[in-house]
């Protein structure tokens, strides 16, 4: 059950990007298609090079300008969250593209996306203490994953 739960989502979610997209009047090209569907179904928080290694095996002609133009106008369309790092190894969820907490490992690289409920308190409670009108917010954790923690 849990695998079509998550397929559903998965499909809800390209439904929902994809008339995003057309509702602005954008071409769907067969590879911006792909694009979207790695992001709708990815769980793993890709880079633009995971994304586009994994589009150029059905169509090996696209370009990496290809997937930094599709993932810029997902950005525009607020259909994709944008986590940067400072060693410009960015990574995108398509899946949850607005804030929430990530936790991040410091040795593979992997992101989780747990669902914390305080997180909607936090935000309130640093309005409330800074006076700030919150628009966005990031919060990492960083350490060691499970594989990694049991790996010497």
């Amino acid at each position: 059950m849990k695998n079509q739960e998550r397929s559903l989502r998965h499909e809800s979610r390209l439904n929902q990007m994809l008339s995003r997209v057309r509702d602005r009047h954008f071409r769907l090209t067969p590879q911006r298609m792909a694009i979207l569907q790695i992001l709708a179904n990815s769980e793993e928080h890709p880079t633009v090079e995971d994304i586009y290694q994994q589009v150029k095996t059905r169509f090996p002609t696209t370009s990496l300008a290809t997937v930094y133009k599709t993932i810029a106008l997902l950005k525009e369309l607020d259909e994709v969250l944008e986590l940067g790092f400072p060693d410009g190894s960015n990574r995108y969820d398509g899946n949850r593209p607005y804030p929430h907490p990530h936790a991040i490992c410091t040795k593979c690289k992997k992101i989780m996306d747990p669902e914390i409920s305080s997180v909607d308190e936090l935000s309130e409670e640093m309005r409330q203490k800074t006076g700030y009108t919150i628009s966005f917010h990031r919060l990492d954790f960083f350490g060691l994953c499970p594989e990694c923690q049991d790996k010497p």
